[in-house]
């Protein structure tokens, strides 16, 4: 089943079905989430109603790692497998990552002028969440630098591959090194040292943009194999 679905025909087709559903599904908890995000829970102590940023910034963070190392999954695959699929995944995702990780900076920055009393500071976690956003800039670059697509998925495949070794530094630069940015607050789901009223609609949100990106990534996956048939009947055309 698997394996079928590596026939992007196959994956078009998935994608016409499940498409709205996803859509649907993630309006559906982004209104849920806010509901409870503005009403449904409390201000923090120390940070007020500022804490609410919250359940923008932190869903962003997490996707702005998940979706790129979906991208370097699919990379190695495209690099050992030559699986076209898995190129057309991983040039779908680049965009989006990097919106995801240019809000989790903004975002962050907005918390971070009545937290810190500043807007940004070189901490390690930000540093290196802003060489991941450079990163995706390159990736997305390299994607529309040739035309001869198999070249562009080959050289963006051994930035994504390379550009790994970032995420363990932006995953546990808070506990290497001193920095301003707090630790994790959800390391584990016995006990976090989140309230549970906080824990619920950060969730919500946090689902509500996971079904925001499928949808989102289904869309581009089509219109990229739909692009690439487009090439293919120009190039057919031509050599006719």
């Amino acid at each position: 089943m698997i394996f079928s679905l590596a026939n992007p025909l196959r994956f078009q087709r998935l994608i016409e079905k499940i498409e709205p559903i996803t859509l649907n599904i993630a309006i559906i908890l982004l209104l849920i989430g806010l509901f409870f995000c503005f009403f449904g829970s409390p201000p923090d102590y120390l940070q007020g109603e500022t804490v609410r940023i919250m359940y923008i910034h932190v869903p962003c963070a997490w996707f702005s790692l998940m979706i790129y190392s979906i991208i370097a999954l699919c990379s190695i695959f495209s690099i050992v497998f030559k699986h076209t699929l898995a190129d057309l995944i991983s040039r779908s995702c680049a965009p989006i990552g990097a919106c995801f990780t240019l809000a989790t900076l903004l975002s962050g920055s907005i918390w971070g002028k009545p937290t810190w009393g500043t807007w940004w500071v070189w901490d390690a976690r930000l540093t290196s969440e802003l060489v991941l956003l450079v990163i995706y800039l390159g990736l997305i670059i390299i994607n529309n630098a040739y035309e001869d697509k198999s070249k562009a998925d080959r050289y963006s495949s051994i930035l994504a591959i390379i550009g790994i070794i970032n995420l363990p530094i932006i995953k546990w630069s808070v506990d290497w090194w001193s920095t301003l940015h707090q630790p994790a607050s959800i390391s584990k789901f016995s006990s976090p040292s989140i309230d549970s009223s906080m824990l619920l609609p950060l969730f919500i949100m946090t689902f509500s943009f996971l079904f925001f990106f499928i949808s989102i990534l289904l869309v581009r996956v089509r219109g990229e194999i739909i692009q690439r048939k487009i090439e293919v009947i120009r190039f057919n055309r031509m050599v006719s």
